[in-house]
């Protein structure tokens, strides 16, 4: 997963996002906040699934 967050990052930028300019703090903000949509939606469908889960078997905690 690291590796899919360092792919992110745009493509000359540094280790330190002080030094990258206005247009690779946007775009890098847009693909995390693209991320942390898709990273939502998973827990949304696994929380449907727990859902499921518990009216079939019953709640066991």
């Amino acid at each position: 997963m690291d590796d899919e967050l360092e792919a992110m990052k745009p493509v000359a930028a540094s280790a330190e996002m002080e030094r990258w300019n206005i247009e690779d703090l946007e775009s890098y903000i847009a693909r995390m906040r693209a991320e942390i949509a898709r990273v939502e939606a998973i827990i949304e469908s696994k929380g449907s699934v727990n859902k499921a889960a518990e009216a079939l078997f019953g709640n066991s905690k």
